[in-house]
């Protein structure tokens, strides 16, 4: 991982949200030569560096306003980088379902507008941020970035004499991260001493920010071109995570867990019951390590020997713990810490 980052020009676009800003933080052990947070919220920009303890002497940080709908901006805050790691996404469920021009505009026009000037400028990886909400989608959310996935895998065949490498990584629920469900909770039980759930048999994979973060990090390290990684994640009924963080935060505030009543508030436009790590269609070509599933390209892109490069083909017959409805639930000890470990992190 030190050689991997070590003096390289790395471009972090949306490197002031949630991921974006861990993804830096993380890389700031490896010693790289600057990191350039790419971003459009200048208020944003601005409590990452004093996050950060920023001064004009850090010349290897730059903070760079910008959007990646703008592609003239995006090629100049990428020239001479060697790393892109894309984060900036539109990713809140119900705003995408009621704003989807908007969501196009940045999850697939912004994606490759990434892909087309990371090409031109012969960059050498570029990892792209994606959601196990792309897997058998319904929403818009997961349309668009699924959209962005097959335009990072399928940039292989606009690959001429480029040297640039795209993968994907896939997240589950990220706890802590801004405009995820844990925050909302805290505030809740802040303001209204009750807390609202959508669908109390609804479940979801989940992850902490640093755990994320490491997940891209490590995938960097793996890549070979055009994979999706995914990591292995345990589930959690959102009734339990409710309980939980009534649980955790209600003393917080001077309340009693038992005063907090959870509301049930139906299925907003774009949610699954559960969640999916890997289509069905994925799994003849998904490899499997200690901690993430692989999903390798089509032998035509790359031929067998790819295959080579990975530990062991995932045994798909029979797992249903790709579905977050039978994968292995978080005790209530582990979610607990969990939460906490979350809570601590959330940005």
């Amino acid at each position: 991982m030190q050689s991997e980052f070590k003096n390289k020009n790395i471009l972090v676009t949306g490197g002031t949200g949630s991921i974006g800003s861990e993804i830096v933080r993380q890389l700031l052990n490896f010693s790289p030569r600057s990191i350039r947070v790419f971003a459009r919220h200048e208020d944003r920009h601005y409590t990452l560096m004093n996050d950060l303890g920023y001064n004009h002497e850090n010349d290897h940080l730059r903070f760079v306003i910008g959007d990646i709908r703008d592609k003239d901006r995006l090629r100049m805050a990428m020239e001479g980088v060697d790393i892109v790691f894309h984060a900036a996404a539109l990713k809140q469920v119900e705003m995408c379902e009621y704003n989807p021009f908007e969501v196009v505009k940045t999850n697939i026009v912004g994606t490759q507008n990434v892909i087309d000037v990371a090409r031109d400028l012969n960059i050498g990886k570029v990892v792209g941020i994606s959601t196990d909400k792309v897997a058998e989608p319904e929403g818009i959310l997961g349309v668009s970035k699924l959209m962005a996935e097959k335009l990072f895998l399928s940039s292989f065949y606009y690959k001429g004499d480029r040297k640039t490498k795209f993968a994907c990584v896939r997240f589950g629920n990220v706890l802590g991260s801004r405009g995820s469900i844990l925050p909302l909770f805290k505030k809740q039980i802040k303001n209204n001493g009750a807390v609202s759930i959508t669908n109390p048999k609804m479940t979801r994979f989940v992850m902490t920010i640093p755990q994320a973060a490491s997940l891209v990090l490590s995938a960097t390290n793996l890549m070979r071109g055009q994979e999706v990684f995914v990591l292995k994640m345990p589930a959690v009924r959102l009734a339990d995570l409710a309980k939980a963080a009534v649980k955790h935060y209600a003393p917080m505030f001077g309340k009693k867990s038992s005063e907090i009543k959870i509301k049930i508030v139906g299925r907003r436009a774009g949610e699954k019951i559960h969640e999916k790590l890997l289509a069905d269609h994925e799994l003849p070509r998904a490899f499997e390590t200690k901690d993430m599933y692989i999903l390798t390209p089509h032998e035509k892109v790359v031929g067998e020997e790819y295959k080579e490069k990975y530990p062991a083909k995932l045994i798909a017959a029979g797992n249903k713990s790709f579905s977050s409805e039978f994968a292995p639930k978080l005790s209530e000890d582990r979610l607990s810490a969990l939460i906490k470990e979350a809570d601590s992190h959330q940005i």
